[in-house]
């Protein structure tokens, strides 16, 4: 199954991330990633408690932040560097930037949230490694 990103709830939960309405774009892909097979549905739930990690973090809930994103980081570590479109390499890294930050005492900024930029896809894309 090849993931869309270019319209339906996929897109939508992109358009949602984007704007930093991370509990929006979670639930418009949680919608898709319920009728999804593997490995497409450990994709998307990764992406999912990414979402959640910085919905929590947008309540000061950095514990729980933490615990999703590395939760999130773990399952994205078994895709290629680009899987259904999505470039997982770059998210990977954008993604280890944050976690020292969210297990650290203090937290007075932080870089840009990890975007989730959207490729062509190639046939060596489809499956996990």
């Amino acid at each position: 199954m090849n993931l869309d990103w270019n319209s339906g709830a996929l897109a939508q939960g992109l358009e949602c991330y984007q704007r930093q309405q991370f509990f929006q774009a979670h639930e418009h892909w949680e919608s898709v990633w319920l009728a999804c097979p593997q490995p497409e549905k450990s994709f998307l739930q990764a992406l999912i408690q990414m979402a959640a990690a910085f919905h929590h973090l947008q309540r000061h809930n950095h514990r729980g932040a933490a615990s999703l994103l590395s939760s999130a980081l773990r399952k994205l570590e078994r895709y290629p560097p680009q899987f259904s479109g999505v470039e997982v390499g770059l998210l990977r890294q954008q993604i280890a930037v944050w976690l020292p930050l969210l297990t650290g005492q203090s937290f007075a900024s932080h870089p840009p949230f990890p975007q989730i930029r959207v490729a062509p896809l190639s046939p060596s894309s489809i499956k996990p490694m």
